[in-house]
């Protein structure tokens, strides 16, 4: 019997978001894009950072994505930074903007990647962290890093 292999292809990650914020909800969303785009994603030329999702009249934007413009097309070539729809359910959306509307939320996208041949956002309702948290946090890794080096040590 042959393994499935996992379907989805990341293209971009954002490595930030879970050390600036505390991720309490995640969402996975469609997004609408030029073909210029997608072909630019195949690449891998997106970058995550400093971007977020706003709700508007109903419907959720994601905001400051950069995508690179293709290198191969011709006259006809995307804005890098322009706002991009994203695809939710409207319950979803509902629930995003009761809590967006909150003090201290954000909705940030977490990765970007392909799914069966679509683009597909991973967004994350997050509330941002303290310095003291991110110190926490950085202590947590240090230990977790001097532990691991201290079983291999010991183990050759």
């Amino acid at each position: 019997m042959g393994e499935k292999k996992d379907p989805t292809k990341l293209i971009c990650k954002n490595k930030k978001a879970h050390f600036n914020y505390r991720i309490e909800d995640t969402y996975e969303a469609g997004i609408v894009l030029t073909g210029t785009e997608v072909k630019s994603c195949r690449q891998g030329q997106a970058n995550l950072t400093d971007s977020y999702g706003r709700v508007k009249n109903g419907e959720v934007f994601l905001h400051d994505v950069h995508i690179s413009p293709y290198s191969h097309a011709g006259f006809s070539q995307h804005d890098p930074l322009r706002v991009r729809k994203l695809l939710l359910h409207k319950q979803e959306i509902k629930k995003l903007f009761g809590k967006t509307s909150e003090q201290g939320y954000a909705f940030i996208p977490l990765k970007m990647y392909f799914r069966k041949g679509k683009v597909k956002v991973e967004m994350g309702l997050a509330r941002g962290k303290k310095l003291y948290d991110k110190r926490e946090d950085i202590k947590k890794k240090d230990l977790r890093r001097e532990a691991a080096s201290e079983f291999r040590r010991k183990n050759r």
